[in-house]
């Protein structure tokens, strides 16, 4: 497409995206910036609502653009919320919030994204909490950069803050330098004096005028533009006039704006119904988004796209003709031909600095970054009593070089003092990622791993060629707690957590839009249920994957799923509006770790509110990477619940072993250092090996929860540490679906047959049986076998191996082949085999892993194991506490199954959490294990209890019933917590719940009536206790459902549970606890049917050839004869012949 020259010079000055301006806004900036440039424009302001969200996009697409050979400016703005005095504001604020009446509309709905609605923006709200005028803010230069973003900083924080971001005259005259203010659009500040003052007449909306003009200028000089726009809306016209008007009596510049919304002429009707879309759910919907989709453009009256100065001339003279409003047409050019001048004259070409932002406080005074550095780190290596091997000393003044050379010592200092701070509150991992390979980084206490004794490469974290910076990410027991204490301690504007941007997935769109168009429910629902599960074969064997999990793209799921084609073939115009709609901005949430750390980052960054939480305006992660650019490094402090686990654990310890009541997190971290610390526990103990990893008892172990991670380690048996990481390396989708697991335990147990090339291959694969499993290997035997290939060509191979095409990164794979080759032969290795090897490479650099992660990971399943093995009941406890709810069931399951006794609920004896008997065999369950009780009500029972009868529990002075509520009480009833109180007055536990608890009394003289009106009530049924029992405390009631004869005669045919099947026997017992049919390819029926035994082992079974008046009865005790392998669990052909109900 050839881009337009249009004749009427014109620039953009007012524009808005879907990244900061969610729901109103369409397109991401890039998509308008090509627009504009194509429609003729040189450069383009975005000036989203309340934010500069958008900014990135802009930096990173006008650097795109130029190496594309295409000269645009992008100008950089916000359209501010404004009001003429926060304080009067915020007095206002109070005072309605004091007013209870008033109070109850006043809804400070922080966490939730504020979706643009015009009438208010119009002027026609009529609550003074919600009113504010809208004003644009660009930056001429650096300067007026800082200055916005430190306007906005400041309106997202503080009095300034409610529903939407706010700044007042005091804040614009106090960084209004390098910035240009123009009066928006009918929502702007001339806008809100003409709404305000409309029924008092002509004057008086002139007068306010007048004093907004004056205080504009006090703050800006002639700097302050007065706006206008055209459209078909009579009240715009007469707006202009008034602004023209201004422009007469005080002399102010005039610039016309396309107010452009979406990125082209032809997005208007997606854009529509994406605001339509942000309404849907709400509770008040302003009456112009209930109406149907307009038929075409001129029934909108408006045209908001970034227009060119020809199309804004053209739009001047219909809109005003269409409304019968005269202008003089020089005064309306020249207010085109000004934005052009202003783009170009007044603002600098310029891009914001990326200078790199990080603290200095962790340098001492007199010190640079470089002299810290290396005085902390040979302190570190000191401390480890290793200063004096040569090994350690040549290696850390390697890693010093590179660090330093790079300028990232400020970084490591950075990150150490966040270490330093999380060692004083709480666990931290032994390490995550490419950063356990840094001696650097062990000697600093960040990570706990040494890399030289387990051969982890330096530069496979840093290298000195790469540009990019490293990435360490941090494990602790609690990431939120560290970060709020870093904020605290260091400022809430140094610590910022990383916001992320949700944006509109396939299944919800299709179905919002479907709701939008009135499609039935019950004809989307099997589509969007369906679609993933068809396209997933089919996108899994376009790329090759045979095994694990594997989630289709957007595109792969509109081009493979059947059942969607189908549908959007019917319905065409939802097709059309799905594919421009996914993607965009949804809301705004933080990253589960990220934060950037820097002194002052509200004066370098526009920073935002979200969830009442102040955070980054741009995103870094898988998908976007916006900080970095520019001059933002992130930290990822995550929260590991595994540290949680061995934190808790610990404590059990201490509190059992070594008679420490209390334990503080002192007493645990000393425990830790001196038992658990890498570099202290013993690491090779063959008895945790053998107890744990060959016998398969996983209980809570990290990494090893999944069953097909146990088989394999189970058939692995490990011995040492690289033994482990293989096996977490190996049981990935990739290596799965190329067969390498089964292919490593056959070479593990044939070690003796495994053949090497030569000894270089023998010396780095044979930890790994002969097979490349660490993407280490590969640099290793490049840098080793090739001719003159360094260590870090070797590590940047990974990258380059999986290079295609005829770009840069192919000519220099293609560089590093050659050396490679011509080193092999050198080294004796035929050509064959040489390019054999390299073939390998290539095949093996699809899945290989990182060690450095896989071997630091794999310590801290060995510090599960070893607690498990040593302390099974101090761990069992700690992994029954830290598990979520969702698993809750499943954990007490596989605490029963290796041998552990749970004693049920008590009012009385229960506490917050696990404990453990005096038997070291029982477990007492704590009642936050009961689902729907909250921290509150439990605090009510344990500082007020015991209770000896329910008058006790249900008329205590002391208790506050807001918090220990029915709801509370009703799961405590039916989960048998309050059997105890249950006495002779009541028939049985349905009699007392509906006594006490269903209706439940206010006196005591009403439970008394109570329990005579309830007479006739007596005991639940046998269904309704295990329902009530199973589903509110993971525990099923075997009692119930089995005698003790029954059990008697099962142990005297010595038929198994399931969960300790016997091969050869081929019997075992269970009880059903739920059925799903399925159907076969063919059409077959069959059902899988989830089962539980005595143990609480929950496994299920696959049952073929279901036929008509086939019946498995739930909740009840069964024997069967099944068949079972290893890969594909439980199965049965005919459940008439092989199952039987007992009892």
């Amino acid at each position: 497409m050839e881009r337009e020259q249009p004749k009427i010079p014109f620039v953009g000055l007012h524009a808005h995206s879907v990244a900061g301006s969610v729901f109103d806004g369409f397109g991401y900036p890039q998509d308008h910036m090509d627009f504009a440039y194509e429609n003729g424009m040189s450069a383009l302001a975005l000036t989203d609502h309340g934010n500069m969200n958008g900014m990135s996009y802009q930096v990173l697409h006008a650097k795109k653009m130029k190496t594309d050979g295409r000269n645009f400016k992008p100008i950089f703005g916000v359209e501010a919320y404004f009001v003429a005095s926060i304080e009067e504001w915020r007095q206002e604020y109070d005072r309605i919030k004091e007013d209870k009446k008033q109070a109850r509309k006043v809804i400070n709905d922080t966490d939730k994204v504020e979706t643009e609605d015009e009438d208010a923006s119009k002027g026609k709200s009529k609550s003074v909490i919600n009113s504010s005028g809208h004003l644009v803010l660009v930056a001429m230069n650096q300067v007026g950069l800082n200055n916005i973003f430190k306007i906005v900083s400041d309106s997202h924080q503080g009095d300034s803050f409610y529903r939407k971001p706010r700044l007042d005259y005091k804040l614009l005259k106090e960084y209004g330098e390098g910035v240009i203010a123009s009066s928006a659009c009918l929502g702007g500040v001339y806008a809100k004096d003409y709404w305000n003052n409309r029924e008092e007449g002509e004057e008086a909306i002139l007068e306010a005028m007048r004093t907004t003009t004056r205080r504009m200028i006090d703050c800006l000089g002639d700097r302050w533009y007065g706006e206008l726009q055209w459209n078909n809306v009579p009240e715009q016209h007469e707006l202009n006039k008034y602004v023209i008007e201004m422009h007469k009596e005080f002399g102010i510049e005039l610039i016309s704006t396309a107010d452009s919304h979406y990125p082209s002429s032809a997005a208007w009707k997606d854009r529509e119904l994406y605001k339509r879309l942000g309404w849907l759910g709400k509770s008040k919907v302003p009456e112009y988004m209930k109406s149907e989709l307009p038929i075409d453009i001129d029934e909108m009256g408006m045209e908001l796209y970034p227009k060119n100065g020809d199309q804004m001339w053209a739009s001047y003279k219909k809109y005003s003709k269409e409304c019968g409003v005269t202008y003089d047409d020089d005064l309306v050019y020249d207010s085109l031909v000004k934005t052009h001048w202003i783009a170009n004259e007044r603002i600098e070409d310029f891009m914001p600095d990326d200078t790199v932002r990080l603290p200095g406080f962790v340098i001492p005074d007199g010190e640079t970054g470089e002299q810290t550095l290396v005085k902390e780190s040979i302190a570190g290596l000191r401390k480890l009593g290793l200063s004096d091997n040569q090994e350690y000393i040549d290696r850390l003044k390697h890693e010093l070089t590179v660090i330093n050379n790079r300028g990232f010592s400020k970084y490591f200092l950075t990150m150490k003092a966040v270490s330093d701070k999380a060692n004083e509150h709480m666990l931290a991992g032994p390490g995550r990622g490419s950063a356990a390979g840094s001696l650097v980084s062990y000697v600093l206490g960040i990570t706990q791993v040494d890399p030289i004794k387990y051969g982890l490469l330096f530069s496979r974290f840093l290298r000195s060629d790469a540009k990019d910076y490293p990435d360490i990410d941090y494990d602790v027991s609690d990431a939120f707690g560290l970060k709020e204490i870093l904020a605290k301690e260091w400022g809430e504007t140094t610590v910022v957590p990383i916001s992320n941007f949700n944006t509109l997935q396939l299944r919800s769109l299709i179905k919002d839009i479907s709701k939008f168009y009135k499609v039935p429910f019950t004809e989307v629902n099997p589509v969007t249920g369906r679609m993933v599960k068809e396209a997933t074969p089919k996108a899994k064997a376009k790329h090759g994957i045979r095994a694990g999990v594997y989630v289709p793209t957007f595109e792969e799921v509109m081009e493979y799923s059947e059942s969607l084609n189908k549908f959007l073939k019917k319905y065409p115009h939802i097709k059309t509006h799905v594919e421009a709609l996914v993607g965009q901005v949804r809301s705004t949430s933080r990253h589960a770790g990220g934060v950037v750390i820097g002194e002052d980052l509200d004066k370098y960054m526009p920073l935002i509110c979200s969830g009442g939480v102040v955070q980054t305006p741009w995103s870094e992660g898988m998908n976007v990477r916006h900080l970095e650019p520019l001059g933002f490094i992130k930290f990822d402090i995550l929260g590991l619940s595994t540290l949680e686990m061995i934190q808790s654990a610990v404590g059990h310890i201490l509190k059992r072993h070594h008679g420490i009541e209390n334990p503080t997190f002192q007493d645990i971290k000393r425990y830790y250092d001196e038992k658990l610390h890498p570099d202290k526990i013993d690491l090779n103990d063959q008895k945790v090996y053998k107890n744990i990893f060959h016998k398969g008892k996983f209980v809570g172990v990290f990494q090893f929860t999944n069953a097909g991670a146990q088989r394999l380690a189970r058939k692995v048996k490990p011995k040492d540490i690289i033994d482990i990481s293989a096996i977490t390396s190996i049981y990935r989708p990739g290596p799965l679906s190329a067969g390498v697991d089964k292919s490593y335990v056959k070479a593990k147990k044939e070690q003796g047959s495994v053949t090497y090339l030569n000894d270089v291959v023998e010396e780095v694969t044979k930890e790994t049986a002969g097979f490349m499993i660490f993407q280490e290997q590969i640099a290793l035997l490049a840098h080793k076998l090739g001719k003159n290939i360094s260590l870090e060509e070797g590590n940047k191979l990974r990258k380059l191996l999986t290079k295609k095409g005829t770009d840069k990164g192919v000519q220099e794979k293609e560089d590093i082949r050659q050396r490679f080759i011509e080193g092999c032969i050198d080294k004796s290795v035929d050509r064959e085999a040489a390019d054999a090897l390299w073939r390998n490479f290539e095949y093996f650099s699809g899945y290989g892993f990182n060690k450095s992660h896989a071997v630091a990971y794999s310590i801290l399943s060995f510090q599960c194991a070893w607690l498990l093995n040593y302390y099974p009941e101090c761990w069992t406890a700690a992994f029954l506490d830290k598990e979520p709810e969702a698993r809750k069931e499943a954990a007490i399951s596989l605490a029963q199954k290796h041998g552990f006794h749970i004693k049920n609920i008590n009012i009385n004896t229960s506490t917050a959490q696990w404990e453990i008997a005096k038997d070291g065999k029982t477990l007492i369950q704590p009642f936050n294990s009961i689902k729907g009780l909250g921290d509150k009500a439990i605090e009510q029972i344990i500082n007020n209890r015991p209770f000896n009868t329910p008058e006790e529990l249900l008329f205590n002075e002391d208790i506050a019933y807001s918090k220990l509520n029915k709801k509370a009480l009703h799961a405590l009833c039916l989960s048998g917590a309050l059997d105890t109180l249950c006495d002779e007055r009541f028939n049985g536990c349905k009699h007392f719940w509906m006594s006490c608890v269903q209706n439940k009394p206010k006196s005591v003289k009403k439970l008394l009536e109570n329990i005579k009106e309830y007479s006739n009530e007596e005991d639940f049924s046998i269904e309704e206790k295990i329902e009530h029992v199973s589903s509110l405390t993971g525990i099923f009631p075997f009692d119930l459902i089995m005698t003790k004869t029954l059990r008697e005669s099962i142990k005297r045919h010595a038929v198994p549970p399931i969960g300790a099947w016997d091969k050869k026997l081929g019997v075992a017992w269970f009880v059903p606890r739920e059925i799903i049919p399925k159907v076969t390819k063919n059409g077959k029926l069959y059902w899988i049917v989830k089962v539980i035994d005595d143990a609480s082992s929950t496994t299920s079974i696959k049952c073929w050839g279901i036929r008509e008046g086939d019946q498995i009865h739930l909740n009840r005790p069964y024997a069967a004869k099944l068949d079972h392998s290893e890969d594909w669990g439980f199965s049965t052909r005919s459940i008439r012949h092989t199952f039987r109900l007992l009892g």
